[in-house]
């Protein structure tokens, strides 16, 4: 049975807190320091705290009266006939006073819904959705008419409010599924705040010009015709326009004050408000000052257009000096990675929320968000917006009241069943249709030397099963140097571990000669790709990265299985090289790593460890150059290392990866390292220190293959025997 991950509600706050400051109407809409939430209640009160993302959100409190439908789910209240004939306030104005009394109460409640939410029961639950939601549902017109209530749509609304309300945040960076909603509800935002704005501007991007102002002229156009007329201001210029939709005039909140009294036409002026759209480009609205910036399909953006050098300019229109005065409300699919995907893919991993600097942002300044496909596929939500996940066992009834007989993850597990022997056209279904982060960021599959169909069956597998890895740090027991090492877990570790040795075999060390060897070489060997300065023009530079693997042996330990992988960049190059040596010594394992930057190899040595340094294995001693004689490793020049490693890699795929000849899924549990696999080029090699690590780690656990065999020319005995005259005085040699 699916259970979903997406939003969980968490005792993030005591609940006496809660209450005490309810009491007083205390909680302010926007970022809590003191209790690490996001607060996007408006009327002081606050409810459940729910995680979305790793994002706590604290909800309103649930009011007394909460509105109930009908058939107990979401419906569209019916506009007044009356008030559909008035097109403007102008129009308004016009009628009785009797006429404006009898309709101020349902418009003065129309605009306390859109700036504080509503609350109504769904099949008997109490459910809340924000302003910007309820003007989604209500009042805006897509191309199938209303659009559906959702669940997946409903905490969307809630993570893009709270996004809105947090003042470290820039908006978001959203990963979704094909047909999602998403440029509609992008459209409807934007006519709901622009309609509300005054002196503001809101721009619309997309993978191209056209696309832009399609969405420009064929949603946000229609959506801002149909407002009521309580909530339209006047526009200027045509009422479908192509390039600019301008508001002049602005559709301030009617209260029963202002229904009744007679201020002048022309005290309403001043709104001063446009929406349009620009042509794709990395310098894109440079230098304008935006309050929202829809990027649609951004993960679709093809060379030479970048979206991360887009967004570097289009980051600048949203602040003021340190200021955050507008947000970025992003969303797409993903392209294949060699299409534009890649740099869509690192806005996303730069907006992950637990990983922020010293003001409290995100890499990017964007919070990201994935909903898995599974939420919003059409024709596998109920009547109640509630997504079918399992095949139901009770009778469940699509919108239109059709029978949903199946479960969305069934259906999409059969639907990729039938592609398995379609590469390519199973990548584009999970980029399509993602159920995780892995599938929408899924390469095309013939830019790969590598066998991508066991790569992706193994990234499956993992994200599927939970293999127990633990992330941590090395360090010297009492931080004494050169005694004994211990593993410390740490959410924020560098090293990713699915394997120690038992405690007897930790910290395992050979004296010879004087000299410190690996105790457990006969178990496993680590693979390096190092770096050798600590600091970079760009402040980015390659990674260390650093992989272990074991060896079959009598020892009790998973044959052939990565145990360990380390991928980071310490702030100094120091701190790298004493991680690796810590793992060296804690696993008692040798080391290959490449020696054209030979800092790491120097380290080893003076510390004393060149023992668990490898020399290359494809050569013997005596024909070891002088500087591999001293520090060991193998070089990255030789075309036959290149290839070598390339074929190792190759190998070990084949053998211990996706699924094997006996059924059974391989034991290779770091994504991180297969995806790296699955990009790989060899003319590129730099790009890729996980591949480098791990084809070393593979090369030094089967060194034996490696060997070189001196060929010994064997001379040719001569065993003719000697033949003589005897006559005469003495004996001649007969010449053969």
């Amino acid at each position: 049975m699916y259970e979903q991950s997406l939003c969980k509600v968490v005792d993030h706050i005591k609940i006496n807190t809660i209450k005490r400051l309810n009491k007083s109407k205390k909680w302010k809409y926007g970022y809590n320091k003191e209790h690490d939430v996001v607060i996007i209640s408006k009327t002081g009160m606050i409810g459940e705290v729910i995680e979305i993302q790793n994002l706590k959100i604290a909800l309103p409190k649930q009011p007394k009266k909460i509105h109930k439908f009908e058939h107990d789910k979401w419906q569209v209240t019916p506009y007044p006939k009356e008030l559909q004939r008035i097109k403007t306030i102008f129009d308004w104005r016009e009628y009785p006073d009797d006429f404006k009394e009898n309709y101020a109460d349902y418009i003065e409640e129309e605009f306390v819904k859109r700036e504080e939410g509503f609350w109504f029961y769904n099949l008997g639950k109490p459910t809340y959705i924000t302003g910007t939601h309820y003007m989604y549902l209500q009042w805006s017109k897509i191309d199938v008419g209303n659009p559906d209530y959702r669940e997946a749509n409903r905490l969307f609304f809630i993570f893009w409010e709270a996004c809105k309300a947090d003042n470290r945040c820039y908006g978001m960076c959203y990963l979704k599924n094909r047909r999602s909603g998403f440029s509609f509800m992008a459209s409807g935002e934007t006519v709901n705040m622009a309609t509300i704005s005054n002196d503001a501007r809101f721009g619309i991007l997309s993978k191209t010009g056209a696309d832009a102002k399609k969405m420009f002229t064929d949603k946000v156009v229609p959506i801002s015709v149909n407002y009521p007329f309580f909530f339209k201001p006047i526009q200027d210029g045509m009422d479908r326009p192509k390039t600019e939709l301008a508001y002049r005039v602005p559709a301030t909140k009617l209260t029963r004050r202002k229904l009744t009294s007679n201020d002048k036409i022309e005290e309403l002026a001043g709104l001063d408000t446009t929406i349009d759209w620009k042509n794709t480009g990395d310098n894109s609205y440079d230098g304008e000052k935006l309050k929202l910036l829809v990027h649609d399909e951004s993960g679709k953006w093809e060379r030479p257009d970048n979206i991360l050098n887009n967004w570097r300019v289009t980051k600048t229109t949203l602040r003021l000096g340190s200021r955050i005065i507008g947000k970025c409300m992003m969303g797409s699919t993903s392209n294949a990675l060699d299409k534009g995907g890649d740099n869509f893919k690192k806005l996303y991993n730069d907006s992950d929320v637990t990983q922020r600097n010293r003001n409290g942002q995100t890499n990017s300044g964007l919070y990201s968000l994935f909903i898995p496909m599974e939420w919003n596929y059409e024709g596998f939500i109920d009547q109640y917006g509630q997504p079918v996940f399992n095949t139901p066992q009770e009778e469940r009834l699509d919108p239109w009241g059709d029978l949903i007989d199946i479960g969305v993850i069934e259906h999409w597990q059969n639907e990729a069943d039938g592609l398995k022997n379609d590469q390519d056209g199973l990548n584009e279904f999970y980029r399509q249709f993602p159920r995780t982060e892995e599938h929408a960021f899924r390469d095309e599959a013939n830019n790969s030397i590598f066998n991508l169909v066991k790569i992706y069956e193994q990234i499956d597998y993992n994200e599927e099963t939970n293999q127990g890895i633990s992330t941590g740090n090395f360090q010297w027991v009492n931080g004494i140097k050169d005694t004994k090492v211990m593993f410390y877990p740490d959410p924020k570790g560098r090293f990713k571990v699915n394997w120690t040795p038992k405690p007897e075999l930790q910290n395992k060390v050979v004296i010879n000669n004087g000299r410190k060897y690996p105790g457990n070489e006969h178990m496993g060997a680590f693979g390096c790709d190092s770096y050798d300065i600590s600091g970079t023009v760009d402040g980015k530079g390659s990674k260390g990265s650093l992989h272990g693997l074991t060896k079959f042996s009598m020892e009790d330990c998973p044959p052939s299985q990565f145990f360990l992988e380390y991928i980071a960049r310490p702030q100094t190059a120091d701190i790298f090289f004493e991680d690796v040596l810590m793992a060296l010594v804690f696993y008692g394992m040798p080391l290959l790593c490449e020696n054209n930057k030979p800092r790491l190899l120097y380290y080893l040595k003076r510390r004393g460890y060149r023992g668990y340094s490898m020399n290359r294995p494809d050569k013997v001693w005596n024909k070891l150059s002088t500087a591999e004689k001293e520090i060991g490793g193998i070089p990255n020049s030789s075309e036959d290392v290149k290839q070598a490693h390339a074929a190792a890699i190759e190998m070990y795929i084949q053998n211990n990866v996706g699924i094997r000849q006996d059924g059974l899924c391989g034991n290779m549990y770091f994504n991180r390292t297969l995806n790296d696999w699955a990009r790989f080029d060899i003319t590129k090699r730099t790009k890729f220190d996980a591949t480098i690590s791990s084809g070393l780690a593979i090369m030094a656990c089967n060194k034996h293959l490696y060997t070189p065999y001196a060929k010994i020319e064997k001379q040719k005995l001569n065993i003719s025997i000697s033949r003589y005259k005897n006559k005469g005085m003495r004996s001649k040699l007969i010449k053969q």
